[in-house]
C-alpha cells in the first residue's frame, strides 16, 4: 500500500483538492437526506443509523470510500446551526470565509507552543489578540506599562478559568469568588478545581445580578474577592448592572471580572456597544467569537486590562522556550496559554475581521437583534403564546400559554424527535420556557413565522391526547 497523501507540502493542495470535491457532495447530500435542522427519530434511532453507516470503524483493510460514507452519515445525523430554525443554544452558524480559513489551519497544522512549528501564527496571533484587546477595553488613558493583551481560548470556559486563576495568583494564592445567581457554571467549576473557598452567590431576583445584594456582600465579606458579572446570560441574554457593579467593587477594593462570552459581540455595533458601558473597567473580561462573531468552534478570548498580569502563566521548558534561544529574540509562546499544543485558531479570526471589518460584523450583529425582536413581537401579538420579556440580544423566551411545564418540554422533545425545530429550554420565574436563541443573520420573517407556527401545531397534537414523554 503506498504511503497516504499529506495535507501539506508541495502535493499537498493536489492531494486535498479530489478529496474536498467529496467532502462538499456528501455534505450536500447529506443535508438533503437529514431534510431539516436535525435528523428525525431521536437517540436511539440516529445512533442505529451512524452504527449502520459506518459498520466496523476499525477494519483489518481499510475503506477507500469511507471519507464520503462518515462525511454523510456525519452530515445526515448534524444538527445545522445555519438551518433558521435551529435556535436553541448559543451556536452560531459559521461563515464560509471562516471555515475556509479553518481548512488553511488544519492544512498546515500549526502548534502555538514554540516559534518554529508557527512562525507566522505565532505573529498572527499577536496582532489579533492586540487589536481585540484594544477595541473592548478602547484607547483611553492608561500608562504604557498597562496596554491591554489578551489570550486566545477554546471559548468561555477555559476563558473564566483563566480569570479566577490569574485573580489567585494577583492576590497571593487565594481569592473568593462573588457571582450572581445567573452566573455560568463555568466559574463555580473553576472555582473548584483551583481549590478557592465556596462562591459567594449573590441573588438575581430579575435574571440579573442585584446590585445592592451585591454591596452588603461586598461589605460583609472579608478580601480578598473576585466579582463576576455576566453581559449576555445564557438562559436568556440579560446583561447584569455593569456600571454598578464595577463601582461597588471599586469602592470595596473588589478585582472585576465580566463574563461576556455572548453580548461581548454588541462591542462591534455602533447602535448596541452602550448596552457595555462599564465593561472596560473589569481587570479581565470574556469574549466568544463563536457566539456573536460566526466563527467554527473553537473562538474564545479573555481580554485582560494590564498584562503584567498574565507573568503567572510563563512557563520554560528548554526544548520549547530556551532562555538563550528568547534571549536571541526566537518568541517565547508558552505563556500564552495553560495548554502547550494549541491550533491556529486566530487564523480564522484575522481572516473575519479583515473581510468584514468592524461595520460588518455589526452589521450581522444588528440583523440577529432585530431578528429577536420581530419574533419577540410575534410571540406578544399571538393570543395562544406568553412572552418572557423583550429580547436584550438575541434570546427570545415564550411558551404556549395557559399549560403546564411537563407539556412545554414536551412539545420541545417532539419537535426534536421530527427534526423539525431545535429549541432550547430554562427556568425562570418558576415555570420552564422555550428559549429561542437567534444568530442566523439570513433568518427572515417567514421563518419566525413557521417556527412558531410548529410550536403551536405540535401543543395542539399533545393536547389530543398524546401523553407526554
Amino acid at each position: 500500500m503506498s504511503t497516504p497523501p499529506l495535507a501539506s507540502g508541495p502535493d499537498g493542495p493536489r492531494a486535498l483538492r479530489p478529496l474536498l470535491d467529496t467532502v462538499l457532495e456528501a455534505l450536500d447530500s447529506g443535508a438533503r437526506a437529514r431534510g431539516g435542522p436535525l435528523p428525525t427519530g431521536g437517540p436511539e434511532t440516529v445512533a442505529a443509523r451512524v452504527r449502520e453507516a459506518v459498520g466496523d470503524i476499525l477494519p483489518d483493510q481499510g475503506d477507500p470510500h469511507a471519507l464520503r460514507t462518515l462525511v454523510h452519515a456525519f452530515a445526515e445525523g448534524a444538527a445545522d446551526p445555519a438551518h433558521p430554525l435551529c435556535a436553541a443554544h448559543l451556536h452560531c452558524p459559521p461563515l464560509a470565509i471562516a471555515t475556509a480559513a479553518d481548512l488553511a489551519a488544519s492544512a498546515l497544522n500549526p502548534s502555538l507552543d514554540s516559534w518554529d512549528q508557527a512562525p507566522a501564527a505565532s505573529e498572527l496571533e499577536t496582532l489579533v489578540a492586540g487589536a481585540l484587546a484594544r477595541e473592548i477595553y478602547g484607547d483611553g488613558q492608561r500608562a504604557a506599562t498597562e496596554t491591554p493583551d489578551s489570550l486566545i481560548t477554546t471559548g468561555g470556559t477555559e476563558s473564566n478559568h483563566l480569570a479566577l486563576l490569574l485573580a489567585r495568583e494577583v492576590y497571593g494564592g487565594s481569592v473568593r469568588l462573588v457571582c450572581g445567581a445567573n452566573a455560568h457554571h463555568s466559574l463555580a467549576r473553576a472555582a473548584w478545581l483551583l481549590g478557592l473557598p465556596e462562591p459567594a452567590v449573590v441573588p438575581a431576583p430579575a435574571g440579573t445580578l442585584d446590585p445592592t445584594a451585591l454591596d452588603e456582600t461586598l461589605t460583609r465579606l472579608p478580601g480578598p474577592l473576585l466579582v463576576a458579572a455576566t453581559a449576555g446570560t445564557t438562559d436568556a441574554g440579560l446583561i447584569d448592572p455593569l456600571p454598578e457593579i464595577a463601582a461597588h467593587c471599586a469602592a470595596h477594593g473588589a478585582r472585576l471580572h465580566i463574563d461576556a462570552a455572548y453580548g461581548g459581540g454588541l462591542l462591534f455595533s455602533t447602535r448596541r456597544r452602550a448596552a457595555l458601558t462599564a465593561l472596560d473597567t473589569a481587570d479581565t473580561i470574556t469574549l466568544d467569537l463563536h457566539k456573536l462573531g460566526w466563527q467554527p468552534i473553537a473562538a474564545g478570548l479573555l481580554a485582560v486590562k494590564d498584562p503584567r498580569d498574565l507573568t503567572t502563566l510563563r512557563q520554560r521548558a528548554d526544548y520549547l522556550n530556551a532562555a538563550d534561544d528568547t534571549e536571541a529574540g526566537l518568541p517565547d509562546l508558552l505563556g500564552r496559554s495553560l495548554r502547550t499544543t494549541r491550533r491556529p485558531d486566530v487564523l480564522k479570526l484575522a481572516v473575519t475581521l479583515k473581510t468584514l471589518g468592524r461595520s460588518g460584523l455589526g452589521t450581522l450583529v444588528d440583523q440577529v437583534c432585530a431578528r429577536a425582536r420581530e419574533f419577540a413581537a410575534l410571540v406578544h401579538d399571538h393570543p395562544g403564546f406568553a412572552l418572557h420579556a423583550p429580547p436584550v440580544i438575541s434570546t427570545v423566551l415564550f411558551r404556549p400559554a395557559d399549560t403546564t411545564d411537563a407539556t412545554v418540554a414536551a412539545v420541545r422533545r417532539a419537535l426534536l424527535t421530527d427534526g423539525r425545530a431545535v429549541l432550547g429550554r430554562t427556568r425562570l420565574d418558576g415555570r420552564l420556557w422555550l428559549k429561542a436563541t437567534l444568530l442566523n443573520p439570513a433568518t427572515g420573517p417567514d421563518d419566525l413565522a413557521a417556527l412558531l407556527h410548529l410550536v403551536a401545531a405540535r401543543r395542539a397534537t399533545l393536547a389530543e391526547g398524546h401523553t407526554p414523554r
